[in-house]
């Protein structure tokens, strides 16, 4: 490692062993919120020192295996030389992910996320599209036990949607899914042309940090609550009961509506859950904002306006244009297999702060 990161490692492991009484006390779910806070820490910190271990080991081994490279046993000495060489290459990686867990978080890594697909251009294509993306963090919910929970969604007119929000609950959600902010364009051929050219349609997302009641307070005054019929396909329970909640905040003019629960009480809940994590994000952009000359990261600012990538069916390709990273697997990410991507996108955010913290 370019920098001797001892001390700051030994404060972790101090701070590991504490963390370590703390969760197995059994009072400690009495205080949910602390309980959630202290057991992201610990998971945290844990997986640090893992790869604090694993790092040692490396270094132990390739001095280990350095020595016996000069061994007079030609095959011992082979096979060691090989080891060496390995292990050179292996270590400046582990040493990357150690300085990267040495971070700070971020204020919203530990968060729960609420994610709003829109349709965008391409008319009906569009809303296929935003129900395509739905449907790929669906697979990747699934794949990385994360508890996803349909808030409100809207249908397009020949399937898909125009518009579907949900929440997804797990450790560090916010903090995989950030990067997902922003225009996601996509080029194929519509099922419904003819002729077999190629479509260019977009939707966007927005992946929103979940707000805590104590991060945006929510006056009375301040909120129009309106009951009404909710809406929606023939036949559905839904349409029996008036359940459907739209909630206005006046200071900003935000409406937030939502009708996907039979119950009044829930979709009320829902909809101050999805006002909280708009104006957090507003309330976060103004901050970022008197910092942006200051701040410009090559990942972009994962602004809704921003085209972050493209969906190119008939080559199977999938660039992401923040990092100039291609990729031709999108049948896989389609089916939900992010890592790669997100893995790319988080080490390009890492490697600008870790430029910024050493400044």
């Amino acid at each position: 490692m370019p920098v001797d990161f001892t001390q700051l490692i030994d404060q972790r492991r101090q701070r590991f062993a504490l963390l370590e009484q703390e969760v197995i006390d059994p009072n400690l779910f009495q205080d949910a919120k602390r309980a959630r806070t202290l057991l992201q820490e610990h998971s945290r910190i844990k997986e640090l020192l893992t790869k604090v271990d694993t790092l040692e080991t490396a270094r132990r081994h390739l001095q280990e295996n350095e020595g016996l490279a000069q061994s007079s046993d030609n095959e011992l000495a082979e096979l060691a030389a090989a080891e060496v060489l390995e292990l050179q290459q292996k270590i400046p990686t582990l040493e990357q992910a150690v300085s990267v867990g040495l971070l700070p978080p971020q204020p919203d890594d530990d968060r729960d996320a609420i994610v709003e697909i829109r349709a965008g251009t391409g008319g009906s294509e569009a809303g296929l599209f935003a129900g395509d993306l739905y449907r790929m963090y669906t697979r990747y919910a699934e794949d990385h036990g994360l508890k996803m929970e349909l808030i409100e969604g809207s249908p397009g007119e020949i399937g898909g949607y125009k518009e579907i929000i949900f929440q997804l609950s797990g450790v560090q959600v916010f903090r995989k899914l950030r990067y997902e902010s922003g225009v996601h364009r996509v080029q194929r051929v519509p099922a419904t042309e003819a002729q077999g050219r190629i479509h260019t349609s977009t939707a966007t997302v927005a992946v929103l940090p979940e707000a805590d009641e104590v991060d945006i307070v929510l006056r009375p005054q301040d909120l129009r609550i309106e009951v009404c019929r909710s809406g929606g396909p023939g036949g559905q329970g839904v349409n029996t009961t008036d359940s459907a909640v739209q909630i206005m905040h006046l200071p900003t003019g935000k409406i937030v509506r939502c009708q996907d629960g039979r119950s009044q009480q829930k979709n009320k809940e829902k909809a101050l859950q999805i006002l909280r994590a708009r104006l957090l994000e507003e309330k976060r952009n103004e901050e970022e904002q008197k910092y942006a000359d200051h701040r410009r990261s090559q990942i972009g600012t994962g602004g809704r306006e921003e085209k972050i990538r493209t969906y190119n069916f008939p080559q199977n390709r999938l660039t992401d244009h923040r990092i100039g990273l291609t990729l031709y697997n999108l049948d896989r990410v389609m089916e939900g297999d992010l890592d790669a991507l997100i893995s790319a996108l988080e080490t390009a955010d890492v490697q600008r702060r870790l430029e910024e913290a050493g400044n």
